[in-house]
């Protein structure tokens, strides 16, 4: 029997579409998702592929407001959707805004599974007051179940007394394919293309948000740490933009030997290049729920140099096997890792290999797949 599913999550990311578009192809799943707005400029400037939305959806009316250092995120017709659509299950991607509290409200009056799409991890820094975990733990131990992206948000949530039986693992991903084929591509046109970005001919790649919580100074000062020699063979290529990229560039010019390139942001069309054309992926940062740029690189098959405090960590990268993981905030470790995964091309080539074939057991297919199997469990017990 088919199942009204509704998923509630904040904006129309260009990552969630391949998701959601596998999710509406589930046997026996009728998917309708709600989303709070259709982008956040402030955070990300995405661009919205409407064109390749393949699923029922609606985008609320909303309002963004400062309050404090809070963002707060004000939406109208929650209620009004639900009634409407009259779900059997409802998924909300997260706990952080109103919307989410009062579909859980909703729900429990209506006696609609609520589900909880996780992917914070213990390690993630970000709202660890006593109030927000309180209110975390709550709003955990009120839903049905939990969908979570990997090993490190299954582990997280059980410390709030989430019992393993409810939890449901949703592997986090991209579009394995897109970047796959894209960067393929890429590669038989690889000079032009890089004389186009004018990239070095070999670099480490940093894509993200040029903010201290993402680890850029520590790759800055791990590349610095490098011998000139290295310097000179390897380029440091950043994506990205935000607060710190003004004291990342005037550091950056006091390196001397070497290549250090900051190409702003990029649409994840251009993306691909960036990641074809690089030889291995840092993934530096002090917290960070998941990470999926690194499913990205790891997809046009890079090796990844990444901290263990990243979400995906745990799933995605194993030491000296498709990468090095590392501790966060050490340069000196860090500088060591690139050098030693830099300085052997068939060790390289190899862990490249690997990082292709591991992502492949993350795609969109397989996080629909956990997260139908969440559904069809609470619903068959709320018909029974």
């Amino acid at each position: 029997m088919t199942k009204r599913l509704v998923v509630i999550t904040e904006i129309i990311a260009p990552y969630r579409i391949p998701v959601f578009n596998a999710l509406a192809k589930q046997p026996g799943i009728d998917l309708h998702v709600i989303f709070l707005a259709e982008t956040d400029p402030a955070l990300r400037e995405w661009l919205v592929y409407k064109d390749e939305l393949q699923f029922s959806y609606q985008v609320l009316r909303s309002w963004r407001m400062k309050l404090g250092t809070r963002k707060i995120l004000l939406n109208w017709g929650l209620n009004s959707a639900l009634r409407k659509l009259s779900p059997d299950a409802i998924i909300c991607g997260g706990y952080n805004d109103f919307a989410y509290w009062n579909a859980l409200r909703w729900s429990h009056r209506k006696n609609v599974p609520f589900f909880v799409w996780v992917e914070s991890n213990a390690q993630d820094q970000r709202g660890k007051t006593k109030l927000v975990q309180s209110l975390k733990g709550r709003f955990l131990r009120a839903s049905r179940g939990v969908v979570v992206s990997g090993k490190s948000s299954a582990n997280y949530v059980k410390t709030f007394g989430v019992a393993e039986t409810v939890i449901f693992t949703a592997p986090n991903a991209v579009d394995n394919v897109l970047f796959a084929n894209g960067a393929s591509r890429i590669r038989m046109q690889k000079t032009t293309k890089r004389h186009e970005l004018e990239l070095p001919e070999r670099y480490f790649l940093f894509v993200g948000r040029l903010v201290r919580e993402k680890g850029v100074f520590d790759l800055l000062e791990a590349y610095a740490l490098l011998s000139p020699d290295l310097r000179q063979q390897m380029g440091l290529v950043f994506v990205g933009d935000g607060s710190e990229r003004a004291l990342l560039e005037e550091r950056a010019s006091k390196i001397v030997a070497g290549s250090i390139i900051f190409s702003g942001f990029v649409h994840r069309d251009e993306l691909i290049a960036y990641y074809a054309m690089s030889d291995i992926f840092i993934f530096p940062t002090h917290s960070d729920p998941w990470g999926l740029a690194v499913n990205e690189a790891m997809a046009c098959g890079l090796p990844i140099v990444i901290t263990q405090v990243a979400g995906c960590a745990e799933d995605l990268v194993l030491d000296r096997w498709n990468g090095r993981v590392v501790l966060p905030r050490n340069p000196s470790q860090l500088a060591e890792a690139m050098k030693e995964v830099a300085g052997d091309s068939n060790l390289q080539r190899l862990m490249g290999q690997r990082s292709l074939e591991r992502i492949g057991k993350y795609s969109p297919e397989l996080c629909a797949s956990g997260m139908a199997q969440a559904i069809y469990s609470c619903c068959d017990d709320h018909d029974s």
